[in-house]
């Protein structure tokens, strides 16, 4: 990714980065403004929460599964996103030179590749696929990619689920503890809120932290497919030899209007590009 990008990039992450602490900060003032913030605090309840959620989740799913959340989870919050039309400009290059240099000239862009996807995409089409069967593995590949990423978002929908049920768990206790001292009304009254915070942390669990990681990680797999098919329909373009330019109209297409910001290729910026010197009569 080039320094534009990162800087993009930085930009984008500082933003989210501000919104989500002002948020926090709301959403913490909601608890403070009336004081007596130590009614918010039951550490068993929170325990009873957190250690049943897991629990739970660990008797659901193998311990594979979990260490693939735990390395998804850990992928969309540290690692930049592709940019679309980055993918497209490169598919562009691709083909460009695929009608300079031939075919054999994409197996340094396979080697140096840094997408995955990509560098499988151009693996089949150097090896002679035709399109049908690139179409087809690529396909496969899309396929069963959406999968495993269905499958982590099920783990984390299921512990938001989870979670406010041990809440309710951790209320009862509570209320059987202030149920003990019922001589004393005064100790009653003062327990019944931390009695209560134990659904308050479930709630919170499931909404601020389960729900939220797994729409970010559907929001990151939509953006990583839309990738993979531009990929898929670039590369099928290209074993087809389809004109540049053409290519560059067609998969913007994928993109929307805003994000459309490539400049229409040009013979000097190709020739520029690939280092084409021009020839003397």
């Amino acid at each position: 990714m080039d320094e534009s990008s990162r800087n993009l990039f930085w930009i984008h992450g500082r933003h989210n980065i501000i919104g989500l602490l002002s948020c926090i900060i709301l959403f913490c003032a909601g608890f403070l403004i009336h004081g007596n913030t130590g009614l918010y605090v039951n550490i068993s309840g929170f325990l009873i929460v957190v250690g049943g959620t897991l629990g739970a989740t660990f008797l659901s799913y193998r311990v594979e599964r979990l260490k693939i959340l735990v390395k998804v989870l850990k992928t969309c919050y540290t690692r930049e996103p592709r940019n679309p039309d980055e993918i497209v400009e490169i598919l562009v290059d691709l083909s460009v030179k695929r009608r300079i240099r031939g075919i054999l000239s994409l197996q340094d862009d396979e080697d140096e590749s840094s997408i995955i996807f990509l560098r499988q995409a151009i693996g089949l089409l150097v090896d002679g696929y035709s399109q049908s069967q690139i179409r087809e593995a690529l396909n496969t590949e899309m396929y069963f990619f959406r999968i495993r990423r269905d499958e982590t978002i099920r783990v984390l929908k299921s512990m938001a689920e989870m979670a406010p049920s041990f809440g309710l768990v951790g209320s009862v206790v509570g209320l059987i503890g202030m149920l003990s001292e019922v001589g004393d009304s005064a100790i009653i009254l003062s327990t019944v809120p931390i009695a209560l915070t134990s659904t308050l942390y479930g709630i919170v669990l499931a909404n601020f932290f389960c729900l939220p990681f797994a729409a970010n990680i559907r929001e990151r797999t939509f953006n990583e497919l839309l990738i993979q098919k531009i990929i898929t329909e670039g590369v099928i373009a290209i074993s087809a030899n389809l004109h540049p330019r053409i290519l560059d109209r067609k998969l913007k297409s994928f993109l929307t209007p805003s994000a459309r910001t490539g400049e229409p290729i040009s013979i000097a910026k190709i020739k520029k590009r690939f280092e084409i010197k021009e020839q003397k009569e």
